[in-house]
C-alpha cells in the first residue's frame, strides 16, 4: 500500500506552465517498484489518462493531446512523481490525480485506470485568462 499526495495545482493563464508533484509514503515495496501515472478529471464523470512511467523508470507513455507539452518523471530517491506542464490550454483544466500500482504493466495497459490500486486526493488545475 502506498499513500499519495498531489500538490502544485493552481490557476494559470493559457500558454503558462505548472509543475505538479506527487509525494508518496509507502511501506514494504520500494517506490521504484511501482508503475506511476497521472490522470485528470475535468468537470463531469470521466477520468482520463495523461501520462505514465514504468517502474524502474524503464519507459513512459503520454496521452496524444499532451505530447510535446507535458513531461512525466520520477525521483525514486525522493519518492516523488512529477508532471511538468507547459503551454497549458483551457482544455487542460481538470483535477489531476496521481496513481500507483505495484503490478508490472505492459505499455498498452499503462493508460487503464483499472490497473492502479493507489490514488491521491487530486489537485485542481485551472487554465483561464
Amino acid at each position: 500500500q502506498v499513500q499519495l499526495l498531489e500538490s502544485g495545482g493552481a490557476l494559470v493563464q493559457p500558454v503558462g506552465s505548472l509543475r505538479l508533484s506527487c509525494a508518496s509514503s509507502n511501506s514494504g515495496r520500494a517506490f521504484s517498484g511501482y508503475s506511476l501515472a497521472w490522470f485528470r478529471q475535468p468537470p463531469g464523470p470521466h477520468r482520463a489518462f495523461v501520462a505514465a512511467v514504468q517502474r524502474m523508470n524503464t519507459g513512459t507513455s503520454n496521452k496524444n493531446s499532451v505530447k510535446g507539452r507535458f513531461t512525466i518523471s520520477r525521483d525514486n530517491a525522493k519518492n516523488t512523481l512529477l508532471l511538468q506542464m507547459n503551454i497549458l490550454k483551457p482544455d487542460d483544466t481538470a483535477v489531476y490525480y496521481c496513481a500507483a500500482t505495484n503490478t508490472g504493466l505492459i505499455t498498452s495497459s499503462l493508460a487503464g485506470d483499472q490497473y492502479y490500486e493507489n490514488w491521491g486526493q487530486g489537485t485542481q488545475v485551472t487554465v483561464s485568462s
